[in-house]
């Protein structure tokens, strides 16, 4: 009779097992806000938290072209435009850091200061051979690496300096985030780690799509973005969060504000900025 009784009592913790084990783990994804389709080709989103406001830099033309029609908007936390054209006269502009007050941004071939409070350009540091300025990271001590999408280089905005720091020797790097003395880099290939003392480049996560945005999530998870239109998470934990890219709406260097697990994405040709809560 125990034989019996056993059976089933069996089967059903099998079953438990099985159910506990297809459920699905991760984030789910839900849009909070999206600004209308009036921005002009926004490429970079960052959230600056002294202020509690979100800039969106505009390429507004190509990427490459130098029109003087690029801007900075200014967004709230809730996706109201609160000053669409703040600070003008970019040529393209995409990648941004913020320390100090004071706001940085890449424009082509050039790394513009601004003074956040005053709202304006203060300093313009030239690279003539750069071809494709793009991502922004800034260390502690104020030391601003940028990526050079084009050529492959790293850049070093270093006392009141802009210069080559390293050739990376890996194509299309972009999104940067600086971690425990390294370097990270989105290339065309993964992600790539580079030691800022000994400028040892070391292959870090392999990804089958060029990275554009570049930000992480826990401890060896970073959440990633093509500009095809996919965002997902890579390294330790896998998820893909969302792909948008048959929809052609693109993906660019997005903000991720961790304590509020609030994605904010600049969809480039779609000419908005879509907000995602994620949740556990």
């Amino acid at each position: 009779m125990k034989k019996y009784f056993l059976v089933p009592v069996i089967i059903s913790l099998m079953m438990l097992f099985m159910l506990s084990c297809g459920k699905s783990s991760g984030f789910k994804v839900t849009q909070e806000w999206a600004t209308g389709a009036v921005l002009d080709v926004p490429e970079s989103v960052i959230y600056n938290a002294m202020k509690n406001e979100i800039y969106v830099s505009n390429i507004n033309g190509k990427p490459l072209e130098k029109n003087g029609k690029g801007y900075i908007a200014k967004l709230a936390l809730d996706g109201k435009i609160v000053e669409k054209k703040w600070i003008t006269g970019f040529h393209a502009p995409k990648g941004m850091g913020i320390i100090d007050g004071t706001l940085y941004v890449t424009d082509i071939d050039r790394v513009h200061k601004i003074d956040i409070n005053e709202g304006k350009v203060v300093k313009t540091y030239n690279a003539p051979k750069a071809k494709f300025l793009n991502d922004i990271d800034i260390d502690t001590s104020g030391t601003i690496y940028i990526s050079d999408m084009n050529t492959a280089d790293i850049y070093v905005l270093q006392d009141d300096t802009l210069s080559v720091w390293i050739k990376l020797g890996y194509q299309s790097p972009n999104g940067l985030y600086l971690s425990n003395g390294r370097l990270l880099v989105g290339t065309s290939s993964g992600i790539v780690a580079v030691n800022t003392r000994t400028k040892k480049v070391t292959p870090l996560e392999p990804h089958d799509r060029s990275i554009d945005g570049l930000k992480p999530l826990g401890k060896n998870s970073y959440i990633v973005s093509d500009w095809d239109g996919k965002v997902e998470i890579i390294g330790k934990n896998r998820q893909v969060l969302f792909d948008k890219s048959d929809g052609k709406v693109n993906a660019a260097d997005f903000e991720f504000i961790s304590g509020m697990k609030l994605l904010l994405v600049p969809t480039f040709f779609d000419n908005r900025v879509v907000a995602y809560l994620l949740k556990e």
